[in-house]
């Protein structure tokens, strides 16, 4: 799906022209709500400098850059939109949303620990060869998630720290780790 098809069934999950598992469950149709809101917020105030911009341009051949995400998932809505505006940035890039509990499962193929994380951002190249992949989170946001797995925090306040975390970055390192994963397997076609 594309981006506008995405941030559509935010709208058909609330509305509940989407209803089907995990969204008949209420606690999910408010993680939605909740996540639409980020989705919306970030797409007004994310600010990518003209360094990572110019990264960006340098990308000369096609990619299609695979995000599998969900829309209840919290980390998912502070990381889509900073990735769609990357993609946006440049026209030999096509950004392909999947998601992750939808067959055919690429998820599989991506694991992060053994587990099915999302976000989850796999970057191939016009020979469908993967270049990198990134996620679920950045570095310094998964080491804080690292470590409220050995904290007594309630659940609560570990996801309010972990959004926390994410406002006070700004987007900033999710910008950074790709752009630098992208200028580090760039294939310049002349």
């Amino acid at each position: 799906m594309n981006w506008t098809e995405y941030t559509s069934k935010f709208s058909n999950i609330l509305d509940g022209t989407f209803a089907e598992k995990p969204y008949d469950n209420s606690n999910y149709v408010e993680y939605v709500k909740l996540n639409n809101s980020r989705v919306k917020r970030w797409n007004k105030r994310l600010n990518i400098s003209d360094e990572i911009k110019n990264s960006i341009a340098k990308i000369n051949s096609p990619q299609t850059w695979i995000l599998i995400i969900e829309h209840w998932c919290g980390d998912a809505a502070n990381s889509a939109p900073v990735i769609h505006h990357l993609a946006e940035l440049n026209d030999n890039i096509t950004l392909d949303i999947q998601l992750r509990d939808d067959e055919p499962r690429l998820i599989e193929q991506y694991l992060t620990n053994g587990g099915e994380s999302v976000p989850k951002l796999i970057v191939r190249d016009q020979n469908e060869e993967d270049l990198f992949t990134w996620g679920p989170r950045p570095k310094e946001c998964q080491a804080l998630v690292m470590m409220h797995k050995e904290s007594d925090k309630t659940e609560l306040e570990k996801k309010s720290e972990l959004q926390n975390w994410y406002n006070d970055d700004k987007g900033q390192s999710i910008l950074n780790e790709i752009t630098e994963l992208v200028l580090e397997n760039i294939t310049l076609v002349i």
